[in-house]
């Protein structure tokens, strides 16, 4: 029998518990995503792909948009995982979260590449540096989530009558 992994985190920003961290960063993906998506379909703004640089900007946007309402579900799904303290509810965010963190940290290095290849030098540090803090507070909001979905982990295997509790 394996022991249950421990939390690696033990509170939200040394203030909050992992279940009200876990519940902020939901509820923060369901408002970025909904403010994204406004922004997206209600703006001219011409967007691309990394991989794929040559599908058409219309394309591109509805591929986001489908993106955006599903990251939409998943962070409801989390929302409801946590308030209810149901791991199966929050996995799909914990899977998804880590590998747009990934995502994320390509996409700003790669963009910040594109800024300095076009001699902007300015740019390219800016969203260097505000990209790789973005990086860094989506993957501690992680880190948050995945303290708190260890917990509920630890939590089921302690039953009132787990014996561990009881030996010396």
């Amino acid at each position: 029998m394996s022991t249950p992994k421990m939390p690696l985190l033990d509170s939200c920003c040394g203030r909050w518990s992992l279940k009200v961290g876990t519940i902020i960063s939901g509820v923060l993906g369901v408002i970025i995503g909904a403010v994204t998506l406004i922004f997206v379909l209600t703006t001219n703004v011409k967007m691309q792909t990394i991989v794929i640089d040559t599908l058409p900007s219309h394309i591109v946007k509805i591929i986001l948009a489908i993106n955006l309402v599903m990251t939409m579900i998943i962070s409801a799904l989390l929302v409801i995982g946590a308030i209810k303290r149901n791991r199966f509810m929050m996995l799909p965010w914990v899977i998804l979260a880590i590998m747009l963190a990934i995502g994320l940290a390509i996409s700003v290095i790669y963009t910040a590449v594109v800024f300095f290849i076009h001699k902007q030098a300015l740019g390219g540090v800016l969203w260097l540096i505000f990209g790789l803090i973005s990086v860094a507070i989506y993957v501690y909001l992680w880190l948050v989530v995945f303290s708190y979905f260890q917990l509920l982990q630890e939590e089921k295997g302690r039953g009132p009558y787990d014996r561990s509790a009881y030996k010396r």
